[in-house]
């Protein structure tokens, strides 16, 4: 069977291991895009979306740690 194109919201709570609540705050925000499909408007996100996203919040963090290891700029 195929992966799928697009998570529910559920589906992405549970990649990234936080409640549907957050995900959601993610998506009101936009930093995470989704559309809106079906006639009460539920959330889907591509999955393509959410691996870059999870990728760009690796770089950030990577840069955050590198940023913050220089003992000077701490002080």
């Amino acid at each position: 069977m195929a992966e799928k194109r697009f998570l529910t919201l559920a589906d992405v709570a549970e990649v990234l291991n936080i409640s549907s609540s957050q995900t959601y705050a993610l998506v009101r925000s936009g930093e995470l895009p989704a559309i809106q499909v079906g006639g009460r408007g539920q959330w889907r996100v591509e999955a393509r979306v959410l691996e870059d996203y999870i990728a760009d919040a690796y770089r950030r963090s990577a840069a955050s740690l590198r940023g913050s290891a220089d003992p000077v700029n701490n002080a």
